[in-house]
């Protein structure tokens, strides 16, 4: 099993909140993470028929069943059974004795936010970082090995080719997830909606071209978005509020959660197949977003991350506040370092009046560099 660097977050939130609740997208190791955090507590998945039925029934007295506490998987599933929760919560408030996981975020962020409003702590789990595989020993040396492959753990743990577990994964979460939240009438125009999405990684969102692109209308393509966003498919970048007398692009930019994910979506089989793609920097920069990402969640953070883009181009990748100190880092794919790939970098430092050590180049090397007191990380040591 890799270890989740998550789990120090869950161990420090158990002694302070009733309720530990985890969400993220399907197949990200949420149950395992549950588990393996809380052997000892019993488990009951409210996606088993017979679970999902007596927890409808009699939700009363399946928490009297389960006094010492429980780890309730896929609580989206009967979000009813939550305000009992409240009341077993409230009878015996010991820290840490129930663990709720579940997929559609919004649904469960929802339903126990109004239920549980001060007694339940939250974390975000995504597919497994870098770094945990780094430390467990299981990254690939090539990024765009590593890249094409995605993060999730069900690819680590069976023998099951990338393209292969993507596809079924695609069919799975649209058949499952995309029904059961919002009114989709032709599933075949919502993959073609999300395929759209992947050919625009890693760029400013334009909300209208997008849907005319799909032939839908800008509501219905709003609301698809909403659901690729809170159900973990992509993440959306805000911009950066100081203009520093500039003009700045105020839509925020379009990334995916896992580069695996990406690359199915546009055909991408091979790491050379990415290698030579026309979107190798933005599916690039999607990975290094989402790392960062993780990085962030798996403390349990919030994301605060942005970019910054002025009207005529100038434009860091990641800008982010760490106490009064404002940081900024900038993404290329390339493998080779050249003084030429941090002229953003040096425009932004210009503008803001940053501080060198306060910059750093993620670049797709294997060697950590200086240049000019900027730091150049290799796509294996990515952190904020």
């Amino acid at each position: 099993m890799i270890d989740r660097d998550a789990a120090s977050t869950l161990e420090r939130l158990c002694k302070g909140f009733p309720v530990l609740c985890i969400t993220g997208p399907r197949q990200s190791g949420k149950t395992t993470l549950a588990r393996a955090s809380f052997p000892t507590k019993s488990y009951l998945s409210l996606e088993d028929p017979d679970i999902a039925r007596l927890a409808r029934e009699d939700p009363r007295g399946l928490f009297d069943a389960y006094r010492d506490g429980l780890v309730l998987d896929e609580a989206q599933t009967v979000p009813e059974i939550l305000p009992y929760l409240k009341t077993a919560v409230d009878a015996d408030p010991r820290p840490g004795k129930f663990v709720v996981t579940g997929s559609q975020q919004f649904g469960l962020l929802a339903s126990v936010s109004e239920s549980l409003a001060g007694r339940a702590a939250f974390l975000s789990l995504l597919p497994f970082s870098t770094r945990e595989l780094k430390v467990a020993g299981r990254l690939a040396n090539d990024p765009f090995e590593a890249l094409v492959k995605g993060f999730y753990p069900p690819l680590f743990d069976r023998e099951v080719t990338p393209y292969d577990w993507y596809t079924n994964y695609i069919a799975s979460y649209v058949e499952r997830d995309v029904r059961s939240i919002v009114n989709v009438k032709d599933l075949g125009q919502f993959q073609i909606f999300v395929k759209m999405c992947a050919s625009r990684v890693g760029q400013v969102l334009n909300l209208s071209a997008l849907a005319l692109d799909c032939g839908i209308t800008h509501n219905t393509a709003k609301a698809w978005l909403s659901v690729l966003q809170t159900s973990g498919i992509i993440y959306l970048l805000q911009p950066f509020y100081e203009n520093f007398g500039k003009r700045l692009v105020k839509s925020p930019k379009l990334y995916f959660l896992d580069s695996g994910l990406v690359c199915r979506l546009l055909g991408i089989r091979t790491s050379e197949d990415l290698f030579v793609h026309p979107h190798r920097g933005n599916i690039f920069e999607s990975f290094v977003v989402s790392e960062i990402l993780k990085s962030r969640y798996n403390q349990g953070l919030d994301p605060s991350i942005y970019f910054w883009r002025d009207s005529v181009g100038n434009e860091v990748d990641v800008v982010f506040q760490e106490g009064q100190r404002l940081k900024a880092h900038e993404i290329k794919s390339g493998k080779t370092f050249s003084p030429e790939l941090a002229s953003g970098l040096q425009r932004w430092m210009l503008y803001s009046g940053a501080r060198p050590e306060d910059c750093a180049l993620i670049y797709s090397g294997d060697r950590p560099l200086q240049w000019k007191g900027l730091a150049i990380v290799p796509w294996t040591d990515l952190s904020t």
